[in-house]
């Protein structure tokens, strides 16, 4: 995935705009004005419309940097099976770490989560690892929990006195982490 932040960093250091990137960038289906919104928009972390393969590389080769210098690598686990709020627990603990450090934190902590957070780790480094990344040098740049709501099959009811009944809603979360080369 295209990082924004890299982006924009990038133009700065090389000192170029919008306008002179949208000139390596146009293609059929995408005139100038087209990619330049697009480019502003990406900039932003908007990435409407998506980055194409061809696009990263156009970039690249317009900034004169290599395409694993613009990219960063995303992986996610969807409706998974705890909090939200015990799940944060132990993301907070890898952010910003490399990830070989972020590894060992997670296989010597003695959370639930962290199982599951770690397998999310590796799928992000093995999608680095696909595009020929320097897997040593990466790091945890983003970790980040989303609530999902009650699972679903899960809504169940603890019977109480007098004919009460409290309800039992068992959360699932989200987990996105995303790996970033130095």
């Amino acid at each position: 995935m295209l990082s924004a932040n890299k982006l924009k960093e990038l133009c700065k250091q090389q000192q170029m705009n919008v306008e002179q990137l949208a000139d390596h960038l146009a293609r059929p289906g995408l005139n100038k004005r087209e990619s330049i919104v697009a480019i502003q928009n990406w900039q932003k972390g908007l990435f409407k419309p998506k980055p194409r393969a061809d696009d990263i590389r156009h970039l690249a080769s317009a900034l004169s940097v290599e395409v694993n210098d613009l990219l960063d690598w995303c992986s996610s686990y969807r409706f998974a099976p705890l909090s939200a709020r015990k799940a944060r627990l132990v993301t907070q603990l890898i952010t910003g770490r490399s990830v070989q450090d972020a590894m060992d934190i997670l296989k010597f902590t003695q959370k639930r989560a962290a199982a599951m957070i770690d397998n999310v780790l590796r799928s992000a480094v093995a999608d680095a690892d696909e595009q020929q990344a320097d897997v040593d040098s990466l790091y945890v740049s983003n970790a980040r929990v989303d609530d999902a709501g009650v699972r679903i099959g899960t809504k169940r009811w603890m019977p109480k006195d007098r004919g009460r009944a409290h309800p039992i809603s068992k959360k699932a979360c989200h987990i996105h982490i995303t790996v970033t080369q130095v």
